[in-house]
């Protein structure tokens, strides 16, 4: 039967509690309740109460608390009901979690889960997404998978991982995206990018649930005539800058698309990493698509017009494969 994107982190998670003591989920309503979005539904009862920790709501204490752990060889997994609410745990994260390696060699093996995105219709605190927050924080990794099949590889990872890990699950793939997976043990590599539709005229590079909008896009385009080459980044720090720079040898034309806002987004960082080493196979202009410079609308109508989507997609591919 196929698994659902929400029930491949579950089983992720529950494979390595089971495969390791020291695993721990941490988190607001993460015990009785089965979390915000049924995730660890399940898990007290099987684990007990010293393995599910339901917290008060203070993510600052959360991740206080699951760096604490980790210092006395356990491997906390942080929850954050929304990825909006992360910001509240923004130091314990970036100025000490992420510094501890480089401070005094001291190992920080905690994964924080933040559930991000838009699409439904969350409103401006509950459909944000803050990778780049973390991105541009050096002693981080930061993952954002868009398959069922990449989002339990990358959680079992990000467990076994000796770093701190930002692990960015898109809410709209949770019960949307299925597949059948393998029954045995798996993990997929932090730091890799994977190339999951070939083609040769364009390149259009995306993460999360920008993945199927590129995929869609890409075969609607085929039937155009347009070979188009699509390109799951599946962790953004590390960032598999040679997948990319690959690809565009062959393409000569790029297209990125993330559904963070514009300014700063990681759509800038790429662009960059290309013209400064393969400018010279560009057939034409880097473009970008992305969500504008605003909060996330509440409004159904306005969060649409606000969210990239495939119409989009489909203007600029179509006008950079003719260029």
């Amino acid at each position: 039967m196929p698994t659902t994107y929400l029930e491949a982190i579950r089983e992720g998670l529950w494979e390595e509690m089971e495969r390791d003591p020291g695993v721990f989920c941490i988190g607001e309503d993460i015990g009785v309740y089965g979390g915000a979005f049924k995730v660890t539904a399940g898990f007290l009862e099987h684990f007990g109460e010293k393995r599910v920790v339901d917290t008060p709501i203070s993510e600052a204490a959360i991740v206080g608390a699951a760096i604490g752990a980790s210092f006395l060889g356990l491997r906390p997994v942080a929850e954050m009901q929304f990825a909006d609410f992360i910001s509240c745990g923004f130091d314990q994260i970036v100025n000490f979690a992420a510094k501890c390696r480089y401070r005094w060699d001291a190992p920080v093996p905690i994964v924080i889960r933040a559930p991000s995105g838009g699409g439904i219709h969350g409103g401006p605190f509950h459909s944000q997404n803050p990778e780049m927050w973390f991105v541009k924080t050096p002693g981080l990794k930061v993952v954002a998978p868009a398959t069922a099949y990449d989002a339990k590889g990358l959680i079992k990872a990000a467990i076994r991982d000796n770093d701190p890990v930002i692990f960015f699950e898109h809410k709209g793939l949770y019960r949307k995206i299925k597949e059948d997976l393998p029954a045995g043990d798996y993990t997929v590599p932090i730091g890799q990018a994977k190339v999951v539709r070939e083609g040769r005229d364009l390149t259009i590079v995306a993460y999360g649930a920008m993945v199927w909008t590129a995929l869609e896009a890409g075969d609607r385009l085929a039937a155009e005539g347009a070979s188009v080459e699509v390109i799951d980044l599946r962790t953004l720090l590390p960032l598999d800058r040679d997948t990319v720079c690959r690809s565009v040898r062959k393409t000569s034309k790029l297209l990125i698309v993330h559904e963070d806002t514009r300014t700063a987004g990681l759509a800038g960082e790429i662009a960059v990493s290309i013209t400064e080493t393969v400018f010279e196979y560009l057939d034409g202009p880097i473009l970008r698509i992305t969500a504008p410079d605003t909060p996330v609308p509440y409004s159904p109508p306005l969060e649409e017009a606000f969210l990239p989507n495939v119409g989009k997609v489909l203007e600029k591919a179509r006008w950079l494969w003719r260029y």
